[in-house]
This record gives structure tokens, C-alpha cells and sequence, in this order.
């Protein structure tokens, strides 16, 4: 089974774009390439957590409000949520209203915070988790690595929630620790050549 389609605009992508117009953008400009931003990886880590059991379409849709409603995802400012807080965002028809996952991003956000007091920033922990090069996966082949369950493991040893190794992985993915683009879409190269150039924390 084929892995990529190719679009109106004559680009081949990862077959997962046809699903809807949302995802091209996402998948041309952001997903795989490499991230260092602090900000941007607990984003990315926490809205992989609200994504748990649903699409990402769902979470991609709402992007905007739920930066919006999570102080776009400062983990400093997240950190001080209160219950009031926590009752807005549970009010918040723009954003997915779990409870558990509203409240384990204020957690993480506290974990955030610790993490970065013991290793300097969230990228220089993360990071080293990134896959040999050398030990190539087929891509899109596998939902979890032994290095997302690693990952998974050692967060929920820090105290972060909802972060088990599926999760790990869709983050891993998402933020270039792995380039999983598949053989032959026209976005690959472009993030191999971005996580070539890319300083490793």
C-alpha cells in the first residue's frame, strides 16, 4: 500500500494529507522538521496529550483557542493555574473539555518548570532521545519506539501525566527527533536537510 499521494498543487505528500485540506499546511511547514523552542515542544507535548483517543484534526481545528485558553502554553504562566482556572477551561466550548487532560497539562506544566531548573531547558532533555540515525525505521511502520517508551517512562518518573509511549512518539515525530515522512513525499528531504543543519541542544 502506497504511502504518499500526490496533490492538486502536483506535490507528493504523506498519504495522511487527503484525510483533509488542514493537514497540508501542517505537514509542509511543521511536521518533522526539527524544534528546539521550549514553548513550542511543551505545546506540542501537551496537545499530543489532548489528542489521546481522538484525531488530530480535532486538536488541529482548535489549535488557536487552545493557545488562546493555555496562555500560549507558557508553561511559567500554566503553572499558576487554579481551580478557577481549571472551571474556565472546562467552559470553554473552543478547546477539548477532559478534565483529567486540563489538569495534566497544569501538572506538566509544573514538571516543565523542574525540568528545566535539573537540565538547562526542555530541548536538551528531549533530545536526547532522538533515534541513531543509523537504526532506520521504515517510516509511518510503527506507532511506539524503544525510545518512546523510554521517553514515556522517564517523563512519568518526573510526574508528567498522559504521556505514554504513543504520545511520546506522535511528539517525537512531530518535532524532527525522527524524520517520518515516507519514501518519496517532497517533504522529506527538505526535513532530512533541516535536521542536518540543526544544532542539537
Amino acid at each position: 500500500m502506497t504511502k504518499t499521494v500526490k496533490g492538486q498543487d502536483g506535490k507528493v505528500r504523506c498519504k495522511w494529507c487527503e484525510a483533509t485540506s488542514d493537514y497540508i499546511k501542517y505537514h509542509d511547514t511543521e511536521w518533522g522538521y526539527p524544534v528546539s523552542d521550549d514553548q513550542r515542544l511543551f505545546e506540542k507535548i501537551c496537545l499530543e496529550g489532548f489528542q489521546s483517543g481522538l484525531s488530530w484534526r480535532t486538536i488541529l481545528t482548535k489549535r488557536e483557542n487552545f493557545r488562546v485558553a493555555f496562555k500560549n502554553f507558557d508553561f511559567e504562566k500554566v503553572a499558576k493555574f487554579t481551580q478557577r482556572d481549571i472551571n474556565r477551561l472546562l467552559n470553554d466550548e473552543g478547546i477539548v473539555r477532559h478534565k483529567g487532560k486540563i489538569e495534566a497539562t497544569i501538572n506538566n506544566a509544573k514538571c516543565a518548570k523542574q525540568l528545566v531548573k535539573q537540565e538547562g531547558s526542555l530541548a536538551a532533555f528531549f533530545w536526547r532521545y532522538e533515534p541513531d540515525s543509523t537504526a532506520f525505521t521504515k517510516p509511518q511502520t510503527v506507532s511506539t519506539t524503544a525510545e518512546s517508551v523510554t521517553l514515556s517512562k522517564d517523563l512519568k518518573k518526573l510526574g508528567w501525566k498522559f504521556v505514554g509511549p504513543t504520545t511520546a512518539y506522535a511528539f517525537m515525530q512531530a518535532m524532527g527527533l525522527v524524520n517520518d515522512h515516507a519514501e518519496g513525499c517532497d517533504i522529506r528531504k527538505k526535513v532530512e536537510q533541516a535536521r542536518k543543519k540543526f544544532k542539537r541542544p
